[in-house]
C-alpha cells in the first residue's frame, strides 16, 4: 500500500488488486449485490484505491480495513444513485396550470390592490425601502447607499414596515 501510494507502483497495486480484487467483490455479493453489480462496484473500488492510495494511514487502520471500507461506502453510494427517484418533468403534481381560473385571477388582483394599499399606508421612509427591496429587486446595501444611510437603518425600516404590513394585511389570502 506504501508503494502504491508513495510511487504510484504499479507491480505493487496489481499485487494488491490480485488480493483484494476477489475478496471485494465476494463481499458486495454477500452485502446483496448481483454477479454483475459485484463485479462493477469490485472494479470501481479497486480505481478508488490508487486514486485515494495517499490518503492511507496505517496508523489508524490496515489496509484491509481501509478497502473493505471504501467498498462499503461504495456500495451505499450505488444504492442511493439507484433508488433515487427520478425527477418526472410531466408529473401532473409538478406541472402548472397553463393559465389561472377567473376566479384565480381576481384573487390575485384583488391580493396586489390590499398589498398596494398596505404599502402606500406606510410611512414614506419606510414606504421607499419596501418599494426599492421588493419591488425594484436591490440589495440592501444598494438601498442604503443610493439613500446615503447605515445599513441598520435601512434594515430597521424594512422591520417596521414588515410589521406594519402584516397587520395591515391579515386575514388576506396567500
Amino acid at each position: 500500500m506504501r508503494a502504491v501510494a508513495e510511487r504510484q507502483d504499479r507491480a505493487a497495486f496489481l499485487a494488491l488488486f490480485r488480493h483484494f480484487a476477489p475478496r471485494v467483490k465476494g463481499y458486495l455479493r454477500r452485502q446483496g449485490a448481483d454477479a454483475a453489480a459485484a463485479d462493477d462496484l469490485s472494479q470501481e473500488v479497486m480505481l478508488k484505491v490508487w486514486n485515494k492510495a495517499t490518503h492511507f494511514d496505517a496508523a489508524k487502520a490496515s489496509a484491509a480495513t481501509w478497502i473493505y471500507a471504501i467498498a462499503r461506502n461504495t456500495q451505499i453510494d450505488a444504492f442511493r444513485r439507484e433508488n433515487r427517484p427520478e425527477f418526472d418533468p410531466d408529473d401532473p403534481a409538478l406541472v402548472r396550470d397553463s393559465e389561472p381560473g377567473p376566479d384565480e385571477s381576481i384573487d390575485v388582483g384583488t391580493r396586489a390592490a390590499r398589498v398596494q394599499d398596505a404599502v402606500t399606508s406606510l410611512p414614506a421612509d419606510q414606504a421607499l425601502v419596501v418599494r426599492m427591496s421588493f419591488f425594484l429587486h436591490k440589495a440592501h446595501g444598494d438601498i442604503a447607499h443610493e439613500l446615503g444611510l447605515p445599513l441598520g437603518t435601512v434594515k430597521s425600516r424594512l422591520r417596521l414596515a414588515f410589521g406594519r404590513l402584516r397587520e395591515a394585511l391579515r386575514g388576506v389570502k396567500e
